[in-house]
């Protein structure tokens, strides 16, 4: 057989590319090390935030606590009236024969007329619970004292004279014209403080600190507003306390 001269010119090639060693394998990729992580379910709890108190509902609030102190006090009122009525009649039954005299009622009923007119013109615009009364007693004496009621006419005008002393001492403890919003107790409304207490100026945290009182320290309600008292002390100081550091004697 016959061997073509190019095919023995490449034999010593070939075997010299055999000869040759197999090309190294890439290097492996490099091994990086993960932390297992182990994740626990938990419950999801949902907290519910009350809403911000309505201002206007804690004003209503406010107000109520505070007139159903003054409506215990006329309650109590009330009931030594009531007695009191109870005992003037029995005294009365006892008086049938010592009936007072047309003069004396009237003497009496000038007496409460005057004073009445003082209430009147020292209470101005004020709107003072004592003055609506005695107006309305007054009228009740008069009433009396035309059907010759002499006796009924002259109780009715010491009620009258008793309504303005009461009225007079009320507007001297207030001090000044009304504030913003304040109304006046229908009667002075006996109180004590339930915890140490600015009392200030006006009503509201802004007015200046008139005093300081401990409790439990007696004071006279005089009026309100919708979160404020005005009250007047032993000492007749006159200011303004947070409805929640006062409660009923």
């Amino acid at each position: 057989m016959r061997i073509h001269p190019l095919t023995v010119a490449a034999l010593p090639l070939l075997a010299a590319a055999c000869a040759q060693p197999a090309p190294a394998p890439p290097p492996p990729a490099p091994v990086v090390m993960v932390d297992t992580v182990t994740v626990t379910r938990v419950d999801t709890v949902r907290v519910e935030t009350p809403a911000a108190p309505d201002p206007q509902v804690q004003d209503r609030v406010s107000r109520l606590q505070i007139q159903l102190l003054e409506r215990d006090v006329q309650i109590r009122e009330l009931e030594e009236q009531l007695d009191a009525t109870r005992v003037e009649l029995v005294r009365n039954l006892a008086r049938l024969q010592t009936q007072a005299s047309r003069a004396e009622a009237a003497s009496g009923m000038a007496e409460a007329e005057i004073a009445l007119g003082t209430l009147r013109r020292s209470a101005g615009t004020t709107r003072l619970p004592e003055l609506t009364e005695a107006e309305d007693l007054f009228r009740q004496s008069t009433s009396e004292f035309t059907g010759e009621n002499y006796g009924g006419a002259l109780y009715l005008a010491t009620q009258v004279r008793s309504l303005v002393r009461t009225g007079q001492a009320r507007l001297q403890g207030r001090g000044g014209a009304l504030a913003a919003g304040e109304s006046l107790f229908a009667v002075p409304v006996p109180l004590q403080t339930t915890g140490r207490a600015n009392v200030r100026s006006g009503p509201g945290t802004t007015f200046a600190v008139a005093f300081t009182l401990d409790p439990p320290t007696p004071v006279t309600g005089q009026s309100y507003t919708s979160q404020w008292v005005r009250i007047v002390d032993g000492q007749r100081r006159e200011g303004w306390i947070f409805n929640t550091l006062v409660t009923s004697r």
